[in-house]
């Protein structure tokens, strides 16, 4: 009798003790979205006053812009990138009987292993021999070096649960290779590719350290948001941070809706 009233007590204490590190980190919510519709001049909490001034701000300053369209090219870019590198070098992981292939699939999470700052000195070496510094292009291929794991991982996960009985009977009914991934095993790992996509998408839109040492002039917003709090800080940066954690929100509920069971399977392997 007592050993069921432990477990209760115990499962609401776990579930208390998540709720409060949850509070804790939605804690700057709760700041940024009262000042991004303040009336004030600077930033101020509590805000005197309602108004979207600084929303429209955002609207109308080019810059801000111009920065916002290079993050959106460049992070569509590197997921396009992530996705046709990643789903093929998936597929060799898991399929592959070669003996390096267990230790290619331990490299190929390298680049979350590394720290962020070496990395971005050592591409930044490369791009600057190729010309690529200050081209949002250039990003879009360093972010891919990021995002690419994510990729390779998740679909992994997918391949790896996927029943390969479905080929082989698609095969002994007359099917060609090509058909049968493209109408048999994709279809079915679709959970895992959106999720890939939309992790990749994320981790282009989001990088600042990458930004900061390939961006040069032409900013991403990131790199944008940055230099906005050290030259100037007025309520337009809560403004766009407030819209870029909607945009990730999106994202994030996308790849949950899509990918359910995709990150479990990831996180118990």
């Amino acid at each position: 009798m007592r050993r069921p009233r432990r477990l209760s007590v115990g499962k609401l204490l776990l579930a208390g003790f998540a709720g409060l590190v949850f509070l804790f980190l939605m804690l700057p919510l709760l700041v940024v979205f009262p000042i991004s519709v303040s009336s004030a001049s600077y930033l101020q909490f509590p805000p005197p006053g309602f108004s979207w001034q600084w929303y429209q701000r955002y609207l109308d300053d080019p810059g801000w812009i111009n920065a916002t369209i290079r993050s959106v090219q460049a992070a569509t870019l590197c997921t396009v990138l992530a996705m046709a590198l990643g789903v093929p070098l998936s597929f060799f992981l898991v399929r592959s009987r070669l003996a390096g292939a267990r230790l290619l699939d331990r490299l190929a999470a390298a680049p979350i292993i590394v720290p962020t700052i070496i990395l971005s000195i050592a591409l930044y070496g490369v791009f600057a021999r190729l010309h690529l510094i200050g081209e949002w292009y250039g990003v879009a291929v360093a972010h891919t070096v990021l995002a690419l794991p994510f990729v390779v991982i998740l679909v992994g996960a997918g391949l790896r649960t996927f029943d390969e009985a479905q080929e082989q009977a698609a095969a002994g009914l007359g099917a060609s290779w090509p058909c049968i991934i493209w109408r048999v095993t994709l279809p079915q790992l679709r959970p895992s590719l959106v999720s890939a996509a939309f992790l990749a998408f994320i981790s282009s839109f989001d990088e600042l350290v990458l930004a900061m040492f390939l961006s040069g002039a032409s900013m991403t917003l990131p790199k944008k948001m940055f230099d906005n709090i050290m030259m100037e800080i007025d309520p337009t940066i809560a403004a766009v941070s407030v819209l870029q954690i909607l945009l990730v929100g999106v994202c994030l509920g996308l790849t949950s809706l899509f990918g359910r069971g995709v990150l479990t399977t990831t996180i118990t392997r």
